[in-house]
């Protein structure tokens, strides 16, 4: 082909009418599948586009029809393993239900997700699955349903916003999980995580994610139940890359009375407290116990294999893809699903060296 061709033309409704040998705004109806058409024309029309190659055009069609067959997808970190299979739980869903999804991550930055809504909405998608980077600042989501699109929360929820939620309640898992590190003998646990405030955790701080309230509310009461608390020494956040991970790690294990257990907010985290364990020539569970948030196949071939908090990621997802869609559909919601949490007890979690120390043999 010269330089010179012509690009070739896209098939339009008006050439399928043609070699259908119909009206455009009947090949248009049968197309689009609205308004009323016979069997006759409808096959010919079919088979004229197949023919052809016909591919619609979707822009047009959502203008007629007011859909796109399309759902915004918003998260915070597409790298981290639990927002991608939360996601291949959505769009396994959306496939099977004619859906497309756009996905747009966020890193977690709020002003990101500001946008992220804003080019959705001017996308028409029709509706919208978001794991908001803020479970405070809500401006924006809430213009979603001023907009009078479908809303569906992912993994966490959202204060001043009637949208449904599908999320796993960490409060009594997280206070299930302390008393296992407690009842082995651990009193000084830390927990780290990646959310940003403006200063070191103090006690009752108020946080932009449900999540990590809810993880901190549950360790906090376990703690309490021992005479122990929750302080900012050991409760470290603003962990934003793994060098800040691996650093927070070492500081928490070297100070004067050092963690003699970690707890990874997630499986990220994780891998990143683990590197800086192993460069710090410690061992897992003999100088230092170690816990995370979520069960992916690599925590079973660790050695030793690691104790995890298991969510049911995927059918999270699916249920928000399910949710929404019966939402677009204008059915009435079904009843939540049942997401709950487990402990799932491995190899990393031992006695702290002193009490493993003062247990006598035999």
């Amino acid at each position: 082909m010269s330089s010179n061709s012509p690009r070739r033309r896209d098939v339009t409704v008006a050439d399928v009418a043609k070699a259908a040998q119909v009206s455009k705004a009947q090949a248009a109806r049968a197309l689009g599948n609205y308004g009323a058409v016979s069997d006759d024309v409808r096959e010919r029309v079919l088979a004229a586009a197949e023919e052809l190659s016909y591919r619609p055009n979707e822009l047009a069609r959502s203008m007629n029809t007011g859909k796109s067959h399309t759902i915004g997808v918003v998260v915070g970190d597409i790298e981290n393993p639990h927002f991608g299979l939360a996601t291949r739980g959505i769009t396994d869903i959306a496939k099977k239900a004619g859906f497309n999804v756009i996905l747009i991550n966020t890193d977690e930055d709020l002003a990101a997700e500001v946008d992220a809504v804003q080019v959705l909405l001017d996308k028409r998608v029709d509706g919208f699955i978001v794991a908001p980077a803020s479970s405070l600042n809500t401006g924006h989501l809430q213009r979603i349903q001023e907009a009078r699109r479908p809303l569906v929360l992912l993994d966490r929820a959202a204060e001043g916003l009637d949208a449904q939620a599908l999320a796993v309640d960490m409060t009594d898992m997280a206070y299930e999980s302390t008393r296992y590190l407690l009842g082995a003998g651990h009193r000084r646990i830390a927990f780290i995580s990646t959310i940003k405030t403006d200063g070191p955790y103090v006690d009752g701080m108020v946080l932009d994610s449900s999540q990590i309230t809810e993880r901190l509310e549950g360790m906090g009461r376990a703690l309490r139940e021992e005479g122990l608390e929750l302080s900012g020494e050991l409760v470290r956040l603003n962990a934003g890359d793994a060098a800040s991970i691996r650093n927070i790690t070492r500081e928490v294990l070297l100070m004067p009375d050092p963690a003699t257990a970690v707890v990874a907010s997630d499986s990220l985290i994780a891998l990143s407290v683990i590197e800086a364990i192993q460069e710090l020539g410690l061992s897992i569970p003999d100088d230092v116990s170690f816990l995370m948030y979520d069960d992916f196949a690599w925590t079973r071939l660790t050695t030793p294999p690691l104790t995890v908090i298991a969510q049911p990621v995927y059918d999270m997802g699916a249920a928000a893809a399910n949710a929404l869609i019966r939402q677009i559909e204008g059915r009435k919601p079904a009843p939540a699903p049942e997401l709950a949490a487990s402990l799932i007890k491995r190899g990393s979690v031992g006695a702290p060296r002193a009490v493993a120390a003062a247990v006598p043999e035999g």
